[in-house]
């Protein structure tokens, strides 16, 4: 049965990866083409070096960061992280103040076992080359226990970190202290909900709001130091593993990433930027038409479908991995 779910999910694939995608080249759409990136599963636009990416794999790579260039979709460099213990399943990037690289390595394949969770912090690199950079390690908990998670965000003003729990029925905005300490556990407690099975997350470069994205879609809330309101639907491109999403470095744009070898960003307009408006013109979680899904306009006739079996043929897949 999951051999005959698996081979149908492969043919339903091959199909999305045939979609045409945006041309490349600066903050518009690109393909990774390191093959040492396999599973990119956080991206984060470097306000320090104009039109490069930060990534990173899930698992079973080790302590790295990889600094795309989105021109070419080259890396120009690999950074080594050191004070840091053997990651265990990295799933977000994200940038603060100055310049400082946050690194969740959050993720609970386990499905919300493990007691304790941890982030990386280390200041971004001046030059992009190859090098070994020692980063803050944080142990982290949660109010309400052990849970899994793959969006973490850090406010570009206040330095706040906060994650968002993978939960299928939605989930949770978790708010970390208002200083995260190196010593003893850094409780994350929950203060919003999030209508999303959320597989990333990314604020505005003004921290005014905040994309989540899922495997389905995504949803946009105006943000105000971990208090958000829904103001509509992203419009999320079809992709086989929707894992990543950033908002360009001038807040134009949403680059949405994918794990797999040669794994495409594709960029789409932001919403809130200009209008006020989402791409699909709702204005919130009681527009028209708006069932709560986060489903965006793009998805045409088939498309659901797609991801249903994109969905279970990685789920598969990390389960096989795992055991």
């Amino acid at each position: 049965m999951r051999r005959s779910f698996a081979l149908l999910a492969g043919i339903l694939l091959t199909g999305a990866c045939a979609l045409p995608a945006a041309a490349a080249g600066g903050d518009q759409s690109f393909t990774i083409k390191d093959p040492r990136i396999t599973e990119s599963s956080g991206l984060a636009a470097s306000r320090l070096h104009p039109g490069i990416y930060w990534t990173h794999n899930d698992s079973d790579d080790g302590p790295y960061l990889y600094a795309v260039d989105s021109a070419t979709g080259r890396t120009v460099a690999r950074v080594t992280l050191t004070g840091v213990g053997s990651p265990r399943d990295v799933e977000a990037i994200s940038i603060g103040p100055g310049n400082q690289i946050y690194v969740g390595d959050i993720g609970d394949n386990l499905g919300g076992k493990w007691p304790y969770v941890w982030i990386y912090r280390l200041p971004e690199p001046k030059k992009l080359t190859d090098q070994t950079v020692r980063a803050t390690q944080y142990v982290v908990k949660y109010a309400d226990g052990a849970r899994d998670a793959e969006s973490l965000v850090v406010d570009p003003k206040t330095g706040r970190a906060y994650i968002i729990d993978k939960n299928e029925d939605g989930g949770h905005l978790y708010q970390g202290p208002a200083t995260l300490s190196p010593s003893g556990a850094n409780v994350f407690r929950p203060v919003a909900t999030v209508d999303l099975w959320a597989t990333d997350a990314a604020l505005s470069p003004d921290g005014k709001r905040l994309a989540v994205r899922g495997y389905f879609g995504g949803i946009w809330y105006d943000f105000d130091a971990g208090r958000i309101k829904r103001e509509g639907r992203l419009d999320v491109p079809l992709q086989g593993q929707g894992e990543s999403v950033s908002y360009s470095a001038d807040g134009s744009k949403l680059l949405y990433g994918s794990e797999g070898a040669s794994s495409s960003v594709q960029a789409e307009d932001a919403p809130g930027a200009g209008s006020g408006k989402s791409p699909s013109g709702s204005a919130g979680s009681g527009a028209a038409g708006d069932s709560g899904d986060g489903l965006g306009s793009t998805f045409k006739t088939g498309a659901l479908a797609v991801a249903v079996a994109a969905a279970a043929l990685f789920g598969l897949r990390r389960l096989v991995r795992r055991r």
